[in-house]
């Protein structure tokens, strides 16, 4: 198991060599669905080549089980059913991209018997379990069968994985991604829209429930679903409820004084909850150069400096502390200023990627295999080889890269193919058809 003097050292270790294959594999819904948008995003700014198994594209079906009107048992078994042939799906990918990495994240419907099959055959899989371990238990079923997988929790998480047969455990705390979460130039009509002097975007949790009727007597609006039914609270809803894009967050996020920050909790009697792991909006908020009052977790003390982030640990400390900073906006700007700069230097996606790869490379030795493919350069006449050189170049890939990779690279590229291009489809599907087989590395 890894802690966070581990995770220090092997993002500075370096990741391994060369673009990676990368087959990212997120839910079908749910709050991890964005975050595997970010890691894609991050693996790919890298160098390292994504491709996403569009698990949401199956959600639709999944749901409208639901709608059957057969017994519980039934439905239970369908549904396991369903997911039986997404894992399939998920393993003919495999099959089809040859990744050096299998990267699922938290709910992701890759099933026991996959699993199984895919360490059979080699093939490396971790999963970033976004998620607090005492309230999402399924953990203790797929964590072993994974080789390895990220948490957002030390011990004794870390502990309690080690026991049930993870040797590979990393502490992976969250992050943000800076091409996303930024500050914005908003016009007086989206500040009007999307700005409050104090505002929160989140589901309506028990905690949260309880807390915010606390709160009735400041300029206050509340953005997200699950807020229905609460008498005291349904005027401060915004768009009647519905669910906000991370787009609009962003700009929630840009136009508010005093974002509110309250980690989630079933239990509504402690309103602001203890805990340890700490949430994806802190990093978002922080990475938007916006200021936010977000309650105390035990690991925050080694994310952030105490100057970097407001805090508060009470829910009078939180009224008090409101009234404070709508009344000094100088000090707002500085704690955003620094909480972004230290987003930016520590807690972006490209940061966790780096160090969960580092790690794989660290316990896995001889990871990533050497594919057998030749160079895209071997063996080619000039002038193509010249104008497949200054492909590479544009591409961003080295003139190791093997012809399977260009060929994907080419693949992934938008708008009209140029004809050094099509060039290379056109060579890579004589190959297929006609059987030639790519030389073996010398």
């Amino acid at each position: 198991m890894t802690s966070r003097s581990d995770l220090t050292e092997a993002a500075r270790s370096g990741t391994p060599q060369g673009p990676l294959r990368v087959l990212l594999v997120p839910p079908l819904y749910g709050g991890s669905l964005p975050v595997a948008r970010f890691c894609g995003r991050a693996l790919a700014g890298m160098g390292h080549m994504v491709e996403t198994f569009e698990a949401p594209d199956f959600h639709g079906a999944f749901s409208a089980l639901k709608g059957l009107r057969v017994t519980s048992e039934r439905l239970t078994h369908l549904e396991n059913a369903f997911l039986g042939v997404i894992s399939q799906a998920i393993l003919a990918k495999v099959e089809t991209f040859e990744p050096d990495l299998v990267l699922a994240l938290a709910q992701a419907p890759l099933g026991a018997q996959a699993l199984r099959r895919l360490r059979r055959d080699g093939v490396p899989t971790a999963m970033w379990f976004v998620e607090d371990w005492r309230v999402f238990t399924y953990w203790r079923a797929y964590a072993p069968l994974y080789d390895f997988f990220a948490v957002i929790q030390e011990d004794p998480f870390l502990g309690e994985l080690a026991a049930a047969g993870q040797p590979n455990a990393l502490y992976l705390p969250l992050a943000a991604d800076p091409q996303f979460h930024r500050p914005l130039d908003l016009t007086p009509g989206e500040r009007r829209t999307w700005g409050a002097q104090v505002g929160f975007m989140g589901a309506g949790y028990p905690n949260r429930r309880a807390a915010f009727r606390r709160l009735a007597h400041h300029d206050f609006k509340i953005w997200g679903t699950e807020w229905e039914g609460d008498a005291a609270l349904a005027r401060r809803v915004q768009m009647r409820g519905r669910r906000v894009s991370p787009e609009e967050c962003v700009k929630i996020f840009n136009a508010t004084l005093v974002n509110l920050n309250l980690h989630s909790s079933v239990q509504a009697d402690n309103p602001v909850p203890p805990g340890d792991f700490v949430n994806p909006r802190t990093f978002e908020l922080a990475a938007c150069g916006a200021f936010q009052l977000v309650d105390r977790r035990g690991l925050m003390d080694d994310l952030f400096w105490s100057d970097e982030l407001a805090t508060f640990q009470t829910l009078e400390e939180l009224d008090e502390r409101i009234a404070y900073f709508l009344e000094h906006p100088e000090e707002r700007l500085e704690y955003a200023r620094r909480g972004r700069e230290r987003v930016l230097a520590d807690h972006t996606y490209t940061h966790r990627m780096a160090a969960l790869l580092a790690f794989v490379a660290q316990r896995r030795p001889g990871w990533p295999a050497p594919r057998k493919s030749a160079r895209a350069l071997d063996g080619l006449p000039e002038p193509l080889r010249a104008q497949v050189v200054e492909l590479l170049d544009r591409l961003g890939l080295g003139a190791d890269t093997t012809f399977d990779d260009l060929v994907w690279a080419v693949r992934q590229r938008q708008g009209e193919l140029t004809e050094v291009e099509t060039a290379v489809l056109f060579l890579d599907e004589w190959r297929r058809q006609y059987g030639a087989k790519p030389a073996e590395p010398s």
